[in-house]
C-alpha cells in the first residue's frame, strides 16, 4: 500500500516543476515578456495544490482514501495532457490551476494511509518512503524536462506526466485497498447486514449515512484542517516551519536556469542536471533519516517504560535543522564566486539532506499528535504550498539586488534564527501546548 501511494504522490510534484527548464521556450511560444508571468505558469500549480488538501483530506475521512486517490489521479492525467495542447497563456494557467487541485490528493491522503498501516514505533521508515515523493519529484522532474524540451519540445513534458498518471492508475486501481479503519468497519457492517450501532465508536461516519445529516458531517470534516491550523499552536508552528523550508526550496529552483545557463553556460538539457544535487541529498536523507528517526524513537520509548510520545521525534528534527543553513551558505557563496559548477550543486545536496531530515520528524510529529492525521498533514500542506508559490515570484528581484551570496545568506539567517531554536523549544513545551487542542490523541 505504501509503495503504491508513494508512486501516486511522486507524480504531481513532478508535474509542478518538470516544465522549469522549458520556461524560456514556453515564454517565447506564448509571447510572454514579463518574467513574473513566466514564473507564474510554473508556480500557480501550487496555489490549488495548497488548497486541495483542505477539501480532499477530510473527504477521505468520510468516504475512504482509495477512490478519492483514483478519481483525482484520472483528472490529473486529463488536465496535464491539456496543458501541452492549449493555445493561450490564460488556458495554460487555468489548466495548471486544475492540475494542482487534482494532484493534491495523494499529498493530502498519503500521510493518513501511513498512519492507518503502521504503529508509532514503525512509522518512520514508511513515512520516509512516502515523503520522498513530494520532495524528490520537483528535483527529478527538471532533469527529464530539460532534455525533453530540448529534443522534442515542451509539449511532450505534459504528455510524459499524463503517461505516468496512466501507469499509476494501471497499478493503483486493481491493487490499492482501503486502509482507513472506520470506513472499513462501516463497510463490513453494512455488507453483513448487522446493526450499524456496532460502530458507535465512530458516530460521525454512521451519521454520514443517516438522513438529513450529510451536509453537517461534511461541513464538520471540511472545517477541521482550518481549525487545526488556527487553534492548535503546535500544528500552526510546525506547518510554518515546514513551509519556510519549502519556500527556500522553490526559491532555489527559480534561480537554477539563470545561474546554470547564464553563468555556467549549460544548455536547456544539461541545466536540468543541476537538480541532481537536491535529489541525491533527499535520497541520502531518506535512507539515514528513516533509520535514525526509528532508532531514536525506540530508544527513548524504552527509557520511558515502553511509552512513546510525539516529542520523541524532536531530537531528529534538531539534528536535521543544522543542515539547511549550511547548504544555503554553500550554494549562495560558491555561485557568487563563480567557482566550479559542482560546488553550488554540492551545496544544494546539503540543503536537500537537511530539508528531508526536518520534514520527516515534523510530519511524524503531526501524525502522532492528532487524531485526524490526514487533516493535520493537509493543514501543513496548505501553508507549505503557499510559500512555495510566493517565494519564486520575488526571487529574481531579490538575487538581482543582493547577489547569490547575499540573497542566500539572508535565507540562511532566517533558517538559523527560526529553524534551530524552534525544535528545542518544542521539545520542552510541545506536550503542554498540544493538550489544548480537542483533536489531540490521548
Amino acid at each position: 500500500m505504501v509503495m503504491i501511494v508513494s508512486f501516486y504522490t511522486l507524480v504531481p510534484p513532478l508535474a509542478s516543476s518538470m516544465m522549469a527548464p522549458a520556461l524560456p521556450e514556453i515564454g517565447e511560444h506564448f509571447g510572454i515578456t514579463n518574467p513574473t508571468v513566466v514564473s507564474l505558469t510554473l508556480s500557480i500549480f501550487l496555489i490549488t495544490f495548497a488548497l486541495g488538501p483542505l477539501i480532499l483530506a477530510p473527504l477521505s475521512e468520510i468516504y475512504g482514501r482509495t477512490w478519492i486517490l483514483h478519481i483525482c489521479n484520472i483528472l490529473s492525467l486529463a488536465f496535464n495532457l491539456g496543458c501541452g495542447f492549449v493555445k493561450t497563456t490564460g488556458s495554460l494557467i487555468g489548466l495548471r490551476i486544475l492540475a494542482g487541485l487534482a494532484g493534491s490528493a495523494p499529498v493530502a491522503i498519503g500521510g493518513g494511509t501511513i498512519s492507518d498501516c503502521f504503529s508509532e514505533r514503525d512509522r518512520s521508515s514508511a513515512m520516509a518512503i512516502y515523503s520522498l515523493g513530494p520532495l524528490i519529484g520537483p528535483a527529478v522532474g527538471p532533469i527529464a524536462g530539460g532534455y525533453i524540451a530540448q529534443t522534442v519540445g515542451y509539449k511532450y513534458i505534459f504528455v510524459v506526466i499524463a503517461g505516468l498518471s496512466g501507469v499509476c492508475a494501471a497499478f493503483g486501481i486493481p491493487l490499492l485497498r482501503e486502509t482507513y479503519g472506520p470506513v472499513i468497519r462501516l463497510r463490513l457492517i453494512k455488507k453483513s447486514g448487522q446493526d450499524v450501532e456496532k460502530v458507535e465508536t465512530h458516530p460521525h461516519l454512521v451519521a454520514a449515512h443517516g438522513p438529513g445529516s450529510q451536509f453537517h458531517v461534511l461541513w464538520v470534516n471540511l472545517t477541521r484542517p482550518f481549525i487545526l491550523l488556527t487553534r492548535s499552536a503546535v500544528c500552526f508552528l510546525l506547518s510554518f516551519y515546514m513551509a519556510l523550508q519549502y519556500g527556500f526550496y522553490y526559491l532555489m529552483f527559480a534561480t537554477f536556469p539563470t545561474l546554470f545557463i547564464t553563468v555556467y553556460g549549460f544548455n536547456t538539457g544539461t541545466s536540468g542536471l543541476a537538480y541532481i544535487g537536491l535529489g541525491v541529498g533527499f535520497l541520502a536523507s531518506t535512507m539515514f533519516g528513516g533509520w535514525f528517526g526509528d532508532k531514536v524513537y525506540q530508544m527513548m520509548t524504552q527509557r520511558n517504560g515502553g511509552k512513546g510520545s510525539p516529542e520523541m521525534r524532536i531530537p531528529a528534527l534538531v539534528l536535521g535543522s543544522l543542515f539547511p543553513p549550511i547548504g544555503l551558505f554553500w550554494y549562495g557563496w560558491s555561485a557568487q564566486a563563480q567557482i566550479h559548477w559542482i560546488m553550488p550543486i554540492i551545496g544544494t545536496g546539503v540543503f536537500g539532506f537537511g530539508m528531508m531530515a526536518t520534514f520527516l520528524p515534523a510530519q511524524l510529529y503531526l501524525v502522532d499528535s492528532f487524531q485526524y492525521a490526514a487533516s493535520a498533514l493537509a493543514a501543513a500542506a496548505v501553508f507549505r504550498s503557499f510559500l512555495g508559490f510566493a517565494f519564486p515570484l520575488f526571487g529574481e528581484q531579490m538575487f538581482h539586488a543582493l547577489g547569490y551570496g547575499g540573497g542566500n545568506s539572508l535565507l540562511a539567517g532566517l533558517a538559523i534564527v527560526l529553524g534551530i531554536p524552534f525544535p528545542i523549544w518544542l521539545y520542552y513545551n510541545g506536550e503542554r501546548i498540544r493538550m489544548n487542542s480537542k483533536y489531540t490523541r490521548h
